[in-house]
């Protein structure tokens, strides 16, 4: 090439992850409440795991393992939160008294 690296390659990906369902299905009254309880504690396992792979990787002492098997969740995010990855998180809130609780 003409700035004298070849070879050299600069790979990307985009990663959406939604984790705000519980809240709306409840809103929509769609779905059971055996459902909407499964689905909640799915979402609050994911969200733990993904505590946990991020204080593992912000820890000044690195540990040997970083628990990336522990969900679904980290298992498709390993490659962007590991590594020489940069990352960004979005939290949506909203600012409505009607939904203090959920926030």
């Amino acid at each position: 090439s003409a700035d004298g690296m070849a070879g050299d390659r600069t790979r990307s990906s985009l990663m959406l992850v939604d984790l705000a369902g519980y809240e709306r299905v409840g809103h929509t009254g769609s779905g059971t409440k055996k459902e909407l309880m499964r689905e909640s504690v799915f979402i609050n396992q994911s969200l733990f795991a993904l505590r946990k792979v991020i204080t593992s990787l912000a820890s000044r002492r690195r540990q040997a393992h970083v628990p990336f098997r522990d969900s679904a969740l980290t298992s498709l995010l390993k490659n962007s939160l590991g590594g020489n990855a940069f990352t960004t998180m979005v939290a949506c809130l909203t600012p409505s008294d009607a939904f203090f609780e959920e926030n």
